[in-house]
């Protein structure tokens, strides 16, 4: 066929967009693809690349790309790696017994800032206030959507083109490069960094206090640890200073728990009961991570102090939603019931290597006839800026797939949606975070890439 004619062949776009194929599928997707794939096939024909016209391959083509945007990018995945907390796999779990709840709430009208006894608008945040007064034995609470907003919140609401001190080996970055010091100066406060990197004394925040100084700090130190000829100042002991002085004493914790934590980790870490009674005016901590439930930013103190925060305007940009509020308040319930157990975060960080054992004995029986794998003891990290350097026991299985390298079957997992990990040149599955129910799936898959 002649190449004009060729030309005058290729379909016109509002035909062929109601092709069978795309029976129901977005016109706002397909048009631009359509358009897209005419354009590069009327260009091979000017090139005499192509000589003929196949509309079956055309509308494939199409459909791939229209499919490859469709499917949601973010999807489930199966957590082998062992870090319980992984930042970049989800952090926390959430109990899927409060998200179904919360899931009734929120398909239908909820007395979200409505007051059913009073019959007039409501605080949202009131839902939490009772029972986290209850749970933490504190005056007041507020809930922002994570613990950086909350930093930011009380620093503008108290701090802004005021002194806040604090100990120059606590100016911590958190992940994406969110570092303490920046977040100070889009507050609106003025960073005071005293002491050394490795050691500050309680006398180093005394003698900078000014008449310009509002607040005193501590930074708790999650996601890395000082050794050696260091020191540090207790929170209590910065607190009763800052009483003295008629400051605010403010702790950012970051990631925070309530249950004293196994493996011999008990005392690296202080806990939510030991802080609160060092009576602190303000006290910020992340939701989700060890406290185990959404992703959050709470925010626990005096009620004088709430009350201001309540006012910022900025809290109308950082307030939760109807979702957070209940998962939380059904999670909040779990632990002044002391269930524990019904956190997934928790209750991984608490399951035994025996069980661990048992887990990982379900799959191998399942694949050790057609891969060469072994269960063996590892150690993790519970992760999310959490007990830094701290390692904790785990079951893991190795896993080598048709003589690939580790690299290679790491990535084949990873096309199936499983993170798994390298670790003394073999891959591996850690099942301190594999969850008894993907096992099925994990046999599936291995089944699957080792006939492949």
């Amino acid at each position: 066929m002649e190449k004009n004619n060729l030309l005058k062949a290729i379909p016109k776009v509002d035909k062929f967009i109601e092709h069978s194929d795309f029976k129901d599928l977005s016109r706002t997707v397909l048009l631009p693809l359509i358009r897209e794939q005419f354009e590069i096939l009327r260009t091979r024909l000017l090139k005499d690349e192509i000589d003929s016209i196949d509309e079956d391959n055309l509308c494939h083509s199409i459909l791939a790309k229209y499919n490859d945007i469709m499917t949601p990018s973010l999807q489930k995945v199966i957590n082998a790696t062992g870090v319980i907390v992984h930042t970049n796999l989800g952090r926390s779990l959430i109990n899927p017994e409060s998200f179904d709840k919360a899931k009734e709430i929120a398909t239908s009208y909820n007395n979200l800032e409505y007051d059913l006894d009073k019959g007039k608008r409501g605080e949202r945040y009131s839902h939490l206030s009772s029972l986290f007064t209850k749970l933490l034995d504190c005056e007041d609470v507020l809930v922002v959507n994570n613990n950086a907003s909350a930093v930011f919140l009380i620093l503008n609401t108290f701090a802004k083109r005021k002194e806040v001190i604090v100990s120059r080996g606590e100016l911590v970055e958190i992940g994406g490069s969110f570092r303490i010091p920046e977040v100070m100066k889009n507050s609106g406060a003025k960073l005071v960094e005293v002491g050394a990197t490795n050691k500050t004394h309680l006398c180093d925040y005394e003698d900078n206090i000014t008449p310009r100084a509002k607040m005193l700090m501590k930074v708790h130190k999650s996601n890395y640890s000082i050794e050696g000829f260091s020191s540090e100042v207790e929170f209590k002991e910065i607190a009763k200073l800052a009483k003295e002085k008629g400051l605010i004493d403010y702790f950012d914790l970051g990631s925070a728990h309530l249950v004293d934590l196994p493996y011999g980790l008990a005392h690296s870490e202080p806990s939510l009961h030991e802080i609160i009674k060092d009576n602190p005016s303000l006290l910020s901590f992340s939701g989700d991570k060890l406290f185990g439930s959404v992703q959050a930013g709470i925010i626990v103190g005096k009620k004088e102090l709430i009350a201001k925060l309540k006012k910022n305007q900025l809290l109308r940009i950082l307030r939760v939603d109807k979702l957070t509020l209940s998962i939380l308040t059904q999670d909040i319930q779990s632990m002044l019931l002391d269930k524990y157990e019904d956190l997934p975060t928790l209750g991984m960080l608490y399951k035994t290597t025996d069980v661990l054992k048992e887990n990982a004995q379900l799959l191998m029986s399942e694949v050790k006839d057609l891969v060469n794998c072994e269960i063996i003891d590892t150690t993790t990290l519970i992760g999310g800026g959490s007990t830094p350097n701290k390692k904790i026991p785990s079951i893991a299985m190795t896993i080598a797939l048709n003589n690939y390298s580790p690299n290679k079957t790491q990535r084949l997992f990873r096309e199936k949606n499983i993170i798994g990990r390298i670790e003394d040149g073999k891959f591996l599955l850690d099942f301190r975070t594999i969850d008894v129910n993907d096992i099925q799936y994990l046999t599936q898959s291995i089944k699957c890439l080792a006939t492949s």
